[in-house]
């Protein structure tokens, strides 16, 4: 497990998934289909909320972005993270890694897990820790 600083706040588009995990994979789709082919970051936000998971497929927002969708704030600062090589044929992997993330008694109780999906195999599991 590693830590890594996020320098700024990041704001993204986010398509909810219907349900999770299954509705992951549409809401990814979904995502992808509204935005052009550009070079943005691409990333996964969930956190409890009532008793079940909501998940959000989310995007990068770029200056030249100009659409009608749900956006969200990646807040700035310290998070703890694992990365899951080969996700796709792991795909007990980012459970395995949010459920050691999570146990960490310096998470921030407001937070929620963070997947970063910087290339179509791998990807890095986030949390982020309390303010210092």
């Amino acid at each position: 497990m590693e830590t890594v600083v996020i320098e700024k706040d990041i704001n993204v588009y986010c398509v909810t998934a219907k349900s999770f995990p299954d509705g992951i994979l549409d809401a990814h789709k979904q995502l992808h289909g509204l935005l052009p082919s550009k070079e943005r970051k691409f990333f996964g936000l969930s956190r409890p909320e009532n008793g079940t998971i909501i998940y959000k497929a989310a995007a990068e927002v770029l200056a030249e972005d100009n659409l009608d969708v749900e956006t969200y704030v990646i807040k700035k600062g310290h998070y703890r993270c694992i990365t899951v090589l080969n996700f796709m044929k792991d795909h007990q992997g980012i459970g395995r890694a949010f459920s050691e993330l999570t146990s960490d008694p310096d998470i921030d109780p407001n937070g929620y897990c963070l997947e970063y999906y910087y290339n179509d195999e791998d990807v890095t599991c986030m949390v982020r820790l309390k303010d210092r």
